[in-house]
């Protein structure tokens, strides 16, 4: 059976969170009866929903041969001599959070199946590694492509537009799910996490120019994480608007630029993080700085924080400026603000002034920082 996780503390006694938890479990039903996993058997098959995961894993597993390494000698029916390829039963109840006796039961009735095969750890014997007969492959094989048509069957009805949108939902339904698992879970050595990831591939990281909607997305997200993050006012995301709208009016695409970070599938991608380099301008009279660039609006989603973009981003701006014949950055920023200021610190920023101010409903300490180039 499936480990369930314990209650969170405080849980029953809050009506917000109780009643959040009654919707959530009004769309599992609505989704497991859409893609028929209500009955005791999968996709017209003769396995049941545990047994096809199972399955599904042992398919996937990126060390799984078409065939054992090197079998010894005839094996007895459901082993593979001594081939150390495969996953472990540990690391299949990690991936799937199942009960390692309940586990042990499916294993042994795919394995009297033949569809199952075990073989001895060189190192270890005691511990065997899993994977799919020939016969567990062709058995998987129809359960695969049906589960592919099942839901191309479910997304044709959909327009363009709404197929991008619930993919971008699911998406974003994994990410906020990903981390807060089982603690078995969590702990799962790195096939586990690999076995995971595969459940729901990510696209890579790319960096682009800003589109109609970005400019908004921008200034969005800025005023809702300051105000989450920091306790800011609407007044930050008034500036952020009119930094925005400068941007636009005054933009100079060989002396400016915008990058926009997003990451997902082709027309369901997720923006994950921004900034802009534009010319340094003189505050007063909105003069032109010859020769200095100005970084602005470094942000990064909470999510994706601690994965380099941040750096990467900097850094987009650095070399840019290299290019276009820039003798030094500026920026202006916070003191609270650490994780951005640690970002320009590494990249070689010097901080060359500071002052208390009282902005956006806070007191503040602001912050100007150069770099050289």
């Amino acid at each position: 059976m499936q480990r369930t996780p314990p209650t969170p503390r405080g849980a029953r006694a809050n009506p917000a969170l109780a009643q959040r938890a009654q919707s959530l479990r009004a769309f599992n039903r609505l989704y497991t009866r859409r893609i028929g996993v209500i009955g005791e058997r999968v996709l017209d098959s003769p396995y049941s929903l545990a047994e096809t995961r199972v399955l599904w894993e042992l398919a996937h597993a990126a060390d799984a041969p078409d065939a054992p390494s090197a079998p010894a000698r005839a094996a007895p029916r459901g082993t593979a001599g001594t081939a150390g390829a495969g996953v472990t039963a540990s690391t299949l109840a990690q991936t799937l959070g199942l009960d390692a006796g309940y586990l042990s039961r499916l294993l042994a009735s795919l394995r009297r199946r033949g569809l199952v095969l075990a073989s001895a750890d060189r190192e270890d014997r005691r511990r065997q590694h899993l994977r799919l007969s020939a016969a567990g492959r062709r058995a998987f094989a129809p359960l695969e492509r049906r589960s592919q048509q099942q839901m191309s069957a479910l997304l044709a009805p959909l327009s363009e537009a709404q197929q991008r949108e619930l993919l971008a939902a699911t998406e974003r339904v994994g990410a906020l799910l990903a981390d807060t698992g089982p603690a078995q879970s969590r702990k799962a050595p790195a096939a586990a996490a690999a076995a995971e990831a595969r459940d729901a591939p990510a696209a890579p990281l790319r960096l682009r120019p800003p589109v109609p909607g970005d400019m908004g997305w921008v200034v969005s997200r800025h005023g809702a994480i300051y105000a989450q993050e920091y306790g800011w006012d609407w007044r930050f995301e008034a500036l952020v608007a009119r930094i925005a709208a400068d941007f636009i009016d005054r933009f100079e695409p060989k002396r400016e630029a915008c990058w926009i970070a997003e990451r997902g599938t082709a027309g369901a991608a997720e923006r994950l993080g921004c900034v802009f380099l534009v010319q340094a301008r003189d505050e007063t009279t909105g003069a032109v700085e010859p020769g200095t660039a100005q970084l602005r609006m470094l942000l990064v989603e909470a999510a994706t924080r601690g994965q380099g973009l941040g750096k990467r981003l900097v850094d987009e701006c650095e070399r840019f400026a290299r290019a276009h014949g820039y003798r030094r950055i500026r920026l202006w920023t916070n003191s609270v603000l650490l994780a951005a200021r640690g970002i320009y610190e590494a990249a070689g920023y010097r901080l060359v002034a500071k002052e208390k101010h009282r902005s956006f409903g806070k007191q503040l300490v602001g912050e100007t920082w150069e770099l050289e180039l």
